[in-house]
């Protein structure tokens, strides 16, 4: 490049400074200054709608919907700056979303549903669940996917899709919870001693609730055994422990009173026919 065109092109880009350059600052000004507020706003609101008591989940979700929609009028604003027309602007920033969207179409699904999930709130944070084929405590509900913790403390990121598009089971929604324990004893056995010893290791527990009264019945005539149902009611964080109690128990108490527990069996009977 000569001399003479190096200085045309310096002069040029000095015009274009002197034209252009206080709009070119006032559009960064606006965009770091804006990008602030947009944040600060965002806080504030989060903070409000905290105070106020709205769900965590909601709470985190609003808070982006803000600060986003914040950002882009910011950036609007900046663009008119430097002479963009807001019009155009407007239906690149259009064109460019719809192939984002097309790009992005397993994304956007999975966004929809969690503003389902906020929407609809079938669960909330520290909420056992079953959704997706997968069991844990909710640990974080995202706009794309949801965190849960399994009982054996793994991390499971399940996408926000798979959990509205099959059955979600919330194990910890109420306060109660029933126990549904079969326990089979044999033909030969005294139902009615049975009946009375599962009586006795349901009262004896004051974690099972009186109300409702437990069950204990009949439920079915099996081929090698006669079935009975133990239904006690407790609450729910006791669910675990005092199933896992109940028929230790069980199988202690029906051992020390000659209870048995059968086992599948069939009786062959031989008959000898004699030739001639």
């Amino acid at each position: 490049m000569n001399p003479e065109q190096y200085l045309q092109y310096l002069q040029m880009a000095k015009s274009w400074l002197i034209a252009e350059g206080p709009g070119l600052l006032s559009a960064i000004i606006i965009l770091v200054v804006g990008r602030i507020l947009a944040r600060w706003l965002a806080t504030l609101s989060s903070k409000a709608l905290v105070k106020a008591k709205v769900d965590e989940t909601l709470v985190r979700f609003l808070n982006k919907v803000i600060y986003y929609g914040l950002l882009v009028a910011v950036i609007i604003a900046a663009a008119d700056q430097v002479g963009i027309e807001t019009t155009s602007f407007l239906a690149i920033l259009g064109a460019a979303s719809l192939a984002i969207a097309l790009a992005l179409k397993d994304s956007l699904s999975n966004f929809a549903s969690g503003v389902m999930l906020i929407l609809f709130h079938p669960f909330k944070v520290g909420d056992v669940i079953t959704a997706g084929g997968v069991t844990g405590t909710v640990q974080q509900i995202d706009i794309v996917s949801t965190v849960l913790i399994t009982g054996d403390n793994q991390k499971i990121v399940v996408p926000n899709k798979t959990i509205t598009s099959s059955t979600i089971t919330n194990i910890n929604a109420h306060p109660t919870r029933r126990i549904d324990l079969t326990v089979s004893i044999g033909y030969d056995d005294d139902i009615r001693q049975a009946k009375t010893t599962l009586d006795e290791l349901v009262k004896a527990d004051d974690r099972i609730l009186t109300n409702p009264a437990p069950t204990i019945a009949v439920s079915e005539l099996a081929d090698s055994s006669v079935n009975l149902v133990v239904r006690p009611w407790v609450q729910t964080p006791d669910y675990w422990n005092v199933r896992f109690d109940l028929m230790e128990k069980i199988k202690l108490k029906f051992d020390e009173r000659g209870i048995s527990f059968p086992y599948p069996q069939q009786d062959v009977h031989m008959h000898q026919e004699s030739v001639g």
